[in-house]
């Protein structure tokens, strides 16, 4: 993964509105667009959506997909043929390009909204994720955190060894 500048951190409530739009924080935006206002937009994980600078996505997806042909060309992948295509499957669907418009306003397309799964009008959680700014669902989140939280001593303790 590409050198990281600095964390995006904080949690912001925020609304969708009628034409699928949303603001993200500036001090989110600013980070994520400093070098470009070119991002993807990615579904992460039921109800929630992840944000990430174009040229760390790009960089990240290319060193992953290449070790895959790799793979592929040496032969080390013919009896996983299934796993390759569904591996395809979700590729082609996983992710999209957009643009931060001014003030941090995203669109959210149309196929990433069911999966989303938020009404325009309705609330969601814009969640720093250190390298990537997550945008969930409000009850999607709360299962997230309750499940995750307690875990968090030992995933901080294991981090900063």
């Amino acid at each position: 993964m590409p050198h990281v500048e600095e964390f995006l951190l904080g949690e912001f409530q925020r609304t969708l509105d009628d034409r699928h739009r949303l603001s993200i924080p500036n001090e989110l935006a600013d980070v994520l667009t400093a070098e470009s206002a070119d991002c993807i937009l990615a579904k992460e994980r039921p109800g929630c959506l992840s944000l990430w600078s174009a040229a760390v996505w790009r960089s990240h997806l290319e060193e992953g997909v290449e070790l895959i042909k790799q793979k592929m060309r040496a032969g080390r992948l013919q009896n996983r043929i299934g796993q390759v295509q569904l591996f395809g499957r979700l590729l082609s669907t996983r992710h999209r390009p957009v643009q931060l418009a001014g003030r941090g306003r995203l669109v959210v397309p149309e196929g990433f909204r069911d999966f989303l799964g938020v009404a325009p009008g309705g609330e969601v959680q814009i969640v720093g994720a250190a390298v990537c700014v997550e945008i969930w669902s409000p009850d999607w989140w709360l299962k997230y955190l309750q499940g995750r939280m307690p875990r968090f001593r030992r995933l901080f303790d294991q981090l900063s060894q």
